[in-house]
């Protein structure tokens, strides 16, 4: 456990709670969690001391419109979204509002987004995100259950701020920073409150894990805004860019242009959800068949030896300059030119998209884990270590995390191979559920948060998510069925983009809806024959026989019980999506919604 140090001791179940295992910390903070730096208080302060100390330095950019044509991104600094967010804190105060209440921010990432939230900021508002894929229903629900008193809407600007202005209360660190509601996958919709600690601490927690790794933001950092600002990810990720001084670009609102905007824009860290990382990966393998066979040989060539050379210790920058040079160069332009780290976040990335993603993007690709509970990042893969691929690495150095054993799944925290639920600990946690103090006691119990997700530590100190807590059925034979860990190892067959497990406790077998790849699907059909459009494959059964398959031999291959073998398949042309309302928008399939369809 090289990455990680151990400061207690895990013991039996007692008092009817089961047996949870030693407390972890990251070996990054084995002389304690990084210290609060001077001056800070509250997000605010973090944007407030970046004027002070960046007045000049680019902060929000977007693309400026000629024409009808997107040209080069124009820039606002510091010092003048400084001056916008007065005037538009000035303008909530004249309104009525007071520290404490609520303003509710309902549109797409872009400048206006970050203005009204650090104007909300500066007069301890809650800052309450709306986001469009929740459904008109859960927006007018959150509206009314976080009693939001004023909106801003993409359609709304304010064109001018009277001149009253207005004293700024002193904002704590316990304040309440913003309300953050949470889609899930059942029920109404969450409202998470974040304090400015948490938030804070995280930043701390994230700038000692990237100093320590040597990949320092510097002010010169360049990060491209398309994740939604209404989750915890690119809202801290932005937090953390904003303290210091570093410049956020944001994309045009259209994924098919999102490539587009990155390349103009050129930045050096990207943030992504496995959805577009997916993308990225099926569109280079697109390109590389139709390059020829001798590009794709020299393309392959190149891949396997990078490859093995990373797999024994090499750093990527290092285990192949020439091939960098000569073949991956084209790839990195594609991304810009300048990226030098990739986070994957929000859901499981699939290995294979991962490790090839870290040897043809000449740049680091980390996969990280974290909940809108958690303040978004609680663990993060180092760079250089491909040994981490598949899990979400150690945990970052500001929180401590236990596993709690979970009997009637068969998940021992005290075990050689410990596995259980991940519980952590720390000030980056939440301050509970807004109007829901039920709920806040079932997660929060004696300080540790219990995440809900199934956790195996690896022998290096990382963490990899096998399963979720919940999602356990019983078939009619008796026997539980784990279904998330089953989606994962389904879910390394290259043939499928996606797959949705199903099973009741009225049959004795599983089924599968498998969304399938277009371009592998369409490469067995000629090989073998046959013809059609992709949705006449998707019906022919000799198509589901292969995908049944080939879902077979990864079972075999991990060995799975029998009871654990799909028995029957149907494939989906259409993905699983938040248009049909069968994922969350942070893509964690809804599966009532799945079994309805």
């Amino acid at each position: 456990m090289e990455h990680v140090v151990e400061v207690e001791q895990g013991h039996p179940a007692a008092d009817g709670r089961p047996s949870v295992g030693p407390t972890y910390r990251s070996a990054f903070a084995r002389d304690g969690f990084p210290p609060p730096v001077p001056g800070l208080e509250s997000c605010y302060d973090i944007f407030r001391m970046a004027v002070e100390k960046y007045p000049d330095n680019r902060m929000l950019g977007h693309r400026e419109i000629v024409d009808g044509k997107a040209g080069a991104y124009v820039w606002k600094t510091y010092k003048e979204v400084f001056g916008l967010a007065t005037k538009v804190g000035n303008s909530i105060r004249s309104r009525g509002l007071a520290k404490g209440s609520r303003c509710g921010i309902y549109g797409a990432n872009c400048p206006e987004w970050i203005i009204t939230m650090e104007a909300c900021n500066a007069h301890g508002i809650y800052c309450v995100p709306l986001y469009d894929t929740l459904g008109a229903g859960a927006v007018e629900f959150i509206l009314c259950h976080a009693e939001v008193e004023i909106a801003f809407t993409e359609e709304k600007k304010i064109e001018q701020a009277g001149d009253q202005e207005f004293d700024l209360p002193v904002n704590t660190k316990t304040d309440i920073c913003t309300i953050m509601y949470t889609s899930g996958t059942t029920g109404d919709p969450k409202g998470v409150l974040i304090s400015n600690a948490s938030i804070m601490c995280l930043i701390a927690g994230v700038d000692r894990l990237l100093s320590s790794v040597n990949e320092q933001l510097e002010q010169t950092d360049v990060y491209m805004s398309y994740l939604p600002l209404a989750h915890i990810f690119d809202r801290v990720v932005e937090e953390l860019f904003m303290f210091r001084g570093a410049s956020i670009g944001f994309w045009r609102g259209d994924v098919k242009l999102l490539v587009e905007d990155i390349g103009t824009l050129k930045p050096t860290i990207l943030c992504a959800v496995p959805r577009v990382l997916d993308r990225i990966f099926s569109g280079l393998q697109a390109k590389i068949s139709s390059g020829g066979f001798i590009k794709s040989t020299l393309f392959n060539l190149a891949y396997k030896f990078k490859q093995f050379r990373m797999m024994r210790g090499a750093k990527h920058n290092e285990a192949a300059a020439i091939c960098d040079k000569v073949v991956f160069s084209k790839v990195k332009e594609g991304l810009g030119g300048n990226v030098r780290v990739i986070l994957s976040g929000a859901a499981p990335l699939a290995t294979h998209v991962e490790e090839y993603l870290r040897v043809v993007t000449c740049a680091h690709v980390l996969q990280g884990y974290g909940l809108t509970e958690t303040c978004a990042g609680s663990f993060v893969s180092l760079p250089n270590q491909m040994c981490m691929i598949g899990t979400v690495g150690p945990p970052v150095p500001n929180i401590d995390v236990r596993l709690e054993s979970v009997p009637e799944m068969d998940y021992d925290a005290l075990a050689t191979r410990p596995r259980g639920e991940i519980c952590i600990r720390g000030e980056t946690l939440f301050s509970g559920y807004h109007k829901r103090e039920d709920l806040t006691k079932d997660v929060l119990i004696n300080g540790w948060f219990h995440t809900g997700d199934i956790g195996e530590w690896q022998p290096d100190g990382s963490m990899k998510i096998i399963d979720r807590k919940k999602n356990i059925f019983k078939l009619s034979q008796g026997e539980y069925v784990a279904v998330e860990n089953l989606e994962n190892i389904y879910g390394l067959v290259s043939a499928i983009d996606s797959i949705w497990v199903y099973g009741n406790s009225f049959e004795s077998f599983l089924v599968a809806v498998v969304n399938p790849n277009k371009e592998a699907l369409e490469s067995w059909a000629v090989a073998n024959g046959i013809s059609g459009d992709f949705e006449a494959l998707c019906d022919n059964p000799k198509a589901k026989e292969y995908i049944l398959g080939e879902l077979s031999k990864v079972g075999k291959e991990k060995k799975l019980k029998g009871f654990e073998f799909i028995k029957a398949v149907h494939l989906e042309p259409v993905p699983f999506d938040m248009d049909r309302d069968l994922i969350t928008p942070t893509y964690k399939k809804k599966r009532p919604q799945l079994l309805k369809v």
